[in-house]
């Protein structure tokens, strides 16, 4: 299959499933933005205003979370309720172009989200060409990863119902459990331990600091790219091997 094809396959997986449900069923996108506008609600008021920033930063990651995850819906409804990837798998469109194509819609589908979160992070005051590198970089790996475990889970689900079980789980494990709408500080010493088991949490540290609410050191920075390069590459080998891509 010739580059020039992938790339047709990719932008036309973009419009089926990211541009045309925008435009026909954009309640959608209320539904997308439904937790983490009401998280950051509530941290707002329950703060007093005080962990705003950090409640949009929290906004974004969970955003994209649950941009990745939500990928399971997508793909499980596909394979088996409409029976589009045995079409794929019989067509020249290899797995990684699918899955690339895929993913990259639920992106541009959660665009207007996003760019409603930015809007709030420059109203901050804290947005910088370097804060804006490093606050892209790590949404973009969270969504990476969170598309990875997605893709792998939804080849083995039989229902898409089963995926209404995972997709909360994992928002919850991933995104209110670490300190991604508050400061890692805030935990107890121990838990603290606890939370740098999630990638998350390295994350957060990254876009808390591109939001100009937590200093850290370049030592600091490396450890949390690197923590968070390794997850990424860690769960697209996995789904490299275990993600069943024929059925059996």
């Amino acid at each position: 299959m010739s580059e020039r094809h992938r790339l047709r396959s990719i932008l036309t997986l973009i419009e089926l499933n990211g541009l045309i449900p925008i435009r026909t069923q954009p309640l959608y996108l209320v539904n997308l933005l439904a937790s983490p506008l009401a998280f950051l609600f509530f941290i707002t008021i329950a703060s007093g205003g005080v962990l705003l920033a950090y409640g949009i930063g929290g906004g974004m990651i969970l955003t994209m979370l649950s941009v990745g995850t939500g990928l399971q819906s997508d793909l499980t409804h596909y394979r088996h309720d409409l029976k589009f990837q045995d079409i794929v798998v019989a067509s020249p469109v290899e797995a990684p172009t699918y899955v690339a194509g895929m993913a990259l819609s639920e992106l541009v589908y959660s665009a207007p989200g996003m760019l409603l979160f930015l809007g709030l992070w420059f109203a901050t005051g804290a947005a910088t060409a370097l804060h804006a590198f490093i606050l892209a970089g790590a949404l973009l790996l969270v969504w990476a990863f969170a598309s990875a475990l997605a893709f792998t889970l939804a080849t083995w689900f039989e229902d898409v119902r089963e995926t209404f079980m995972f997709s909360p789980l994992i928002s919850l494990g991933l995104t209110v459990i670490p300190p991604v709408y508050y400061p890692l500080s805030a935990l107890p010493a121990w838990a603290q331990y606890v939370a740098l088991v999630s990638p998350t949490t390295y994350a957060a540290s990254l876009v808390q600091s591109a939001m100009g609410l937590l200093p850290i050191s370049w030592s600091t920075a490396a450890i949390d790219w690197g923590v968070l390069i390794a997850f990424t590459a860690g769960l697209f080998i996995l789904a490299s091997f275990k993600a069943r891509w024929r059925e059996a």
